[in-house]
């Protein structure tokens, strides 16, 4: 795979390095013998090259390397993990399963409560974040049939959760990220949406709730809503009415659907959560909905994914490729062209990087193989829009952030058709129902498409725009974190 090398980024910058920027990359990247970040760029694009032919090595080594110092940096963990003898994780984040079952697996194969909690803590301990749909926990009063006992409910074991990952560290001195999510019809619903009125609970989780088309609908029409579970009610709930549907689900109770929303959206307001995942429109969007199921996202809510599946990410720094910013020397342009070869070497450093990486568990090796996620994504938006005199919140604006991003999905996608004719497609490809009515692939630019159908893909998913923390501080001299102009 032949790539042209961008030209080096113009130089935006007339001041010095910002101390807080100094000041994260010291304390959150750079390695013991690393004094400067071109030492932890010459680290991370030997490390990237390491899945490359070991004739290509070098070579494929020079080329990452130029792509860094143009902006084409890894998320968090691989630009602290890549590279080094620690058996961490250069993967962000996980989506985990958890089964109805204390131990073991539960009668659909889902793991067991604490042993979802086991390979939680194995994940966390090697560097990645984890989310969770607790969905198919049986709720608060439910019959449990082994021990004859009442179920103390999801919300009781999100506790458990949440102090395991206040206790295990993670590797290179990070503190696990969790996002915990619960289905708009489980019966505890309500305590899961308010839980965070408590003063420090959940303190290590982000929560959302999975919210169906269905449920809106009833909110529109300000209808009843039911709060279902396949587990059987224990006698107390049979007592005050809860029965069996025709579905065979049991209704724990029934509820004014407006009520449920407003008691979301206050809770959202005072305490910021929880958020809400379209979970219908997410699996129509899924470019793998003939194959997979998505009921979670990892802990910022970026990547929906299924059971082990992972975020790979890698942001693209916006700014490099502003040319007389603000004016000065000319009229501000965006290097659409520089930007979209950067993508491009994106693409294939990412796709090393599952080749490369430590894995916590071998179901997410496996899912990873299957499919090869990545995350492709920028970070930078609001001041690039600054620099090319934009407001952020005026058409003008807008539209360039559309043909920003527009740009970086044809390249993306067109490099990972290419990856796929040098190294092969994801082994789950199937053309037809990859482009098929209503995924996201089904609207990408038709020549693509068909280079698709002919060639394969290598990459399931390519995009994902990620809060980008750190690596904002750190190694862009404090940009506007990943979509947002700054605030505050």
């Amino acid at each position: 795979m032949d790539i042209a090398m961008p030209a080096p980024a113009t130089k935006i910058s007339l001041c010095p390095v910002q101390p807080i920027s100094q000041d994260v990359l010291a304390e959150k990247y750079l390695k013991p013998g690393e004094t400067d970040i071109e030492q932890l760029y010459q680290r991370v694009a030997k490390a990237l090259a390491g899945a490359e032919k070991s004739e290509l090595q070098q070579e494929w080594e020079q080329k990452f390397l130029v792509n860094l110092r143009a902006g084409a940096i890894g998320a968090g963990r691989i630009m602290s993990a890549g590279g080094t003898d620690i058996q961490a994780t250069l993967i962000n984040c996980f989506v985990q399963p958890v089964g109805d079952a204390i131990q073991g697996t539960d009668d659909e194969g889902y793991p067991g409560i604490y042993e979802a909690l086991r390979e939680a803590a194995e994940t966390m301990r090697r560097g990645g974040g984890v989310g969770y749909d607790f969905s198919r926990i049986c709720p608060k009063g439910a019959k449990v049939k082994g021990t004859h006992s009442i179920a103390s409910g999801p919300c009781s074991y999100i506790n458990v959760f949440d102090q395991s990952c206040s206790t295990v560290e993670s590797a290179g001195a990070r503190r696990g990220a969790q996002m915990g999510v619960l289905r708009i019809d489980h019966p505890d619903v309500h305590e899961f949406i308010t839980a965070k009125r408590t003063p420090g609970r959940w303190n290590n989780f982000n929560v959302s709730v999975g919210v169906s088309d269905e449920f809106i609908t009833a909110v529109q029409a300000n209808a009843p809503w039911e709060l279902v579970h396949k587990a059987k009610p224990g006698a107390n709930l049979l007592a005050q009415g809860a029965r069996q549907r025709a579905d065979g689900l049991w209704v724990y109770a029934t509820v004014p659907a407006r009520e449920l929303w407003d008691t979301i959206m206050k809770s959202a307001y005072d305490f910021a959560e929880p958020g809400i995942l379209f979970l219908d429109h997410i699996n129509e969007d899924n470019n793998l909905n003939y194959c997979e199921d998505i009921a979670a996202t990892n802990p910022c809510g970026e990547q929906p994914l299924p059971s082990y599946g992972c975020c790979d990410l890698g942001p693209v720094i916006l700014t490099r490729f502003v040319r007389h910013p603000f004016g000065f020397d000319g009229l501000p342009a965006f290097d659409f062209e520089a930007f979209e070869k950067v993508v491009a070497l994106q693409v294939r450093a990412l796709d090393n990087v599952l080749d490369v990486t430590f894995w916590p568990l071998p179901q997410q090796r496996d899912e990873a193989m299957a499919k090869r996620r990545i995350g492709v994504g920028f970070t930078g938006m609001g001041n690039t829009l600054a620099m090319l005199c934009l407001r952020y919140d005026m058409q003008e604006g807008r539209a360039m952030a559309a043909r920003i991003a527009q740009s970086m999905r044809d390249a993306a996608y067109l490099a990972s058709v290419e990856l796929a004719r040098e190294k092969g497609a994801f082994p789950k490809f199937e053309a037809e129902p990859y482009l098929a009515a209503g995924t996201f692939a089904s609207r990408l630019p038709e020549p693509i498409k068909e280079a698709i159908r002919t060639h394969g893909i290598r990459n399931s998913h390519l995009l994902s725009i990620a809060p980008t923390g750190t690596v904002s501080l750190a190694f862009a001299d404090n940009a506007s974190n990943g979509i947002e102009p700054p605030f505050s």
